[in-house]
Formats: C-alpha cells, sequence, structure tokens
C-alpha cells in the first residue's frame, strides 16, 4: 500500500467521464433528446464542474471519447489549462469487446494522437468505455505504455495487473458502481430507470466511501458525469464531498496520474 505524500492519511481521486453525447452517436442513434442530453454536459454541466474545482484547488481527471475531444476541443484545452489532467476513454465510447484486436489498436492508437493534438499532452491513463475490457485489452494498454488504467474493481486500493500471472507495470486504479454517479442518478426515457435515492442519501454513500479510505488510510476514488452530476440540483454533492475532504486537513487531492505514480513508486 503507497504511503501519501506530505504525510496525508487518505488520497482523493476524483474523476469524470465527458461522455456528452458519444453514448447516442456510437449506436448511429439520431434520437435529438438523448443529443442535447449530451450536449448538457458541456453547456452547463463543465463549466460548473471546472468551477467548482478552480474554487476548492482540487486537481481532477476526465476521460475524454476522441469524437468528443474533436467536438469540444476548447473544452479539452481548457480542463489541461487549469491543471487537470485527460485520459483515454475510447474513440466513440465503443465496447472493446466487441473489437478485434486491430480494430481496438486502431482506435486506442487514433484517440491517443488526438487527445495529444488537442492538449498537446499525451494520456499516460485510460478508462475503457463502460469499463469493458476483451482479451486484448490489457495487452494494447501495455503496447502503448500507459502506466494506469482505471475500468476494474478487484480491490478498493490501488494495485498491479497481471498478464499470464507476471506482473506488467500497470497500476489499475479501482472503479466501483458504488462509486459512480450514474448508478443511483441515470434517468431511461422509456421509464424502465429511474432514480430510488434521494440526493441526501447519494451524498451520504459517497461520503461514507471517503469516511471508510481515510480510516484505513487508502484511496478514495469516485467517478461522475458532467451530463448527470452537473445540474443545479446535484453539483451541491460534490462540493460537499469535498469540503468533507478537505476538513481533514491530511488529504491529498491528486489526478489519477500522480496517484498512479505513487502506487507504482511503493511497489
Amino acid at each position: 500500500m503507497p504511503t501519501w505524500p506530505d504525510g496525508n492519511r487518505c488520497a482523493f481521486a476524483i474523476s469524470f467521464d465527458v461522455d456528452h453525447e458519444s453514448n447516442e452517436l456510437r449506436r448511429g442513434g439520431l434520437s435529438l433528446g438523448r443529443l442535447s442530453w449530451g450536449q448538457y454536459g458541456s453547456r452547463r454541466g463543465m463549466p460548473r464542474i471546472l468551477e467548482l474545482l478552480r474554487r476548492f484547488d482540487v486537481p481532477a481527471s476526465f476521460f475524454v471519447p476522441a469524437v468528443i475531444a474533436q467536438l469540444y476541443p476548447e473544452e479539452q484545452r481548457a480542463i489541461v489549462g487549469d491543471g487537470h489532467e485527460i485520459g483515454l476513454h475510447g474513440w466513440i465510447h465503443e465496447l472493446n469487446s466487441e473489437l478485434s484486436v486491430e480494430s481496438e489498436r486502431s482506435l486506442m492508437m487514433r484517440s491517443a494522437d488526438v487527445l495529444e493534438k488537442i492538449t498537446s499532452k499525451r494520456p499516460t491513463g485510460i478508462r475503457t468505455p463502460s469499463w469493458d475490457y476483451s482479451d486484448a485489452t490489457l495487452q494494447l494498454i501495455r503496447e502503448m505504455r500507459l502506466t494506469y488504467d482505471t475500468s476494474l474493481m478487484a480491490d478498493d486500493r490501488c494495485y498491479e495487473l497481471l498478464e499470464n500471472e507476471e506482473p506488467t507495470g500497470v497500476i489499475e486504479i479501482p472503479v466501483e458502481w458504488i462509486r459512480d454517479d450514474a448508478t443511483y442518478l441515470w434517468m431511461s426515457p422509456d421509464g424502465s430507470l429511474r432514480p430510488d435515492l434521494s440526493l441526501d442519501d447519494v451524498l451520504s454513500v459517497f461520503v461514507r466511501e471517503f469516511e471508510g479510505a481515510y480510516q484505513d488510510a487508502e484511496l478514495f476514488q469516485l467517478t461522475l458525469h458532467p451530463h448527470v452530476i452537473g445540474y443545479r440540483s446535484r453539483i451541491w454533492i460534490v462540493e460537499e464531498l469535498i469540503r468533507c475532504a478537505k476538513a481533514k486537513g491530511d488529504v491529498w487531492f491528486a489526478t489519477h496520474h500522480q496517484v498512479a505514480e505513487r502506487a507504482a513508486s511503493c511497489l
């Protein structure tokens, strides 16, 4: 288990999956309602998120499909300009398990090229779209010399991924559905899915997860989406969670890249 910099007891790594319209576009969908929902993430969600992070001086990691980066290049430059990290999140939020190895490799490499061209920084980490892995994904992560992945759920702590029972040097920063806003707040237009927890309940879950990480002197990692959390009635959840962590006085706020670097140094 890594020890955190400057004597801090706990690490706090907040992330945003900047999916915007990609969930509809990847299927070739033509629903103006779904597309406009994604657009909300850029028009309103992202400005609120960046302002909040700026106000509290908290760094974050943003995982961006390459198509979305091309649709909103100034948004990506604003993210990096504020000192945040941008990581890989597929080409158009495709599922890796449905691709050939050749297609997956091509899309991953093209995505990295696009993000680097727009932001002048090459991504060092990946969150696979929908946290979906193919048999070749880890091999391709190594081939691209990425330092970390954040798509798997085998632990609360960072761990090193193995391939054929051999260490890979790739750090996993684990995710979990209980630390994801979409689990509690996603809306389905066909009526099959509606939030069943109050916003106070959602905050309570996130705070309990953070308090557990703090007690264990480990990592608190959170996954959010601008078009889900970015509403007036929801963004306060993020603010209250940051306030809770800041009040401790010994929490290290870091990007996923920084957490992975720290974990790798302790292997």
